[in-house]
């Protein structure tokens, strides 16, 4: 009986486990977001991990939630500080309105 309850609960680990990493982006890690007719957008961890910053830099701070899929970005709202204009804004990093930087994150 034992045996079997334990094979159980392994079995709802081994569950939880696969499913979070189903939808987790890890450190280091590249995500692609749709980008409209400008190509995808390709977010890599690796950049922003050698850049000094951490998943809770953005996740906790409120600018994004933990979910993937559940920011409705507009390049609209990054001008306007939110996402990833709120350190894309041309002094903490290469800035949302620089036309020229466009294919950082775009890609055709």
């Amino acid at each position: 009986m034992m045996n079997k309850l334990f094979a159980v609960l392994l079995a709802v680990v081994a569950m939880g486990i696969v499913s979070v990493s189903a939808v987790a982006i890890m450190p280091g890690q590249t995500v692609e977001f749709a980008g409209g007719g400008m190509g995808k957008v390709v977010f890599d961890g690796q950049k922003h991990a050698a850049a000094g910053k951490k998943c809770d830099d953005c996740h906790k701070s409120g600018l994004f939630q933990m979910k993937k899929g559940t920011a409705k970005m507009t390049m609209k709202d990054m001008q306007a500080g939110k996402f990833c204009g709120a350190c894309h804004d041309g002094k903490t990093a290469f800035g949302v309105k620089d036309m020229k930087s466009c294919a950082k994150c775009h890609k055709k």
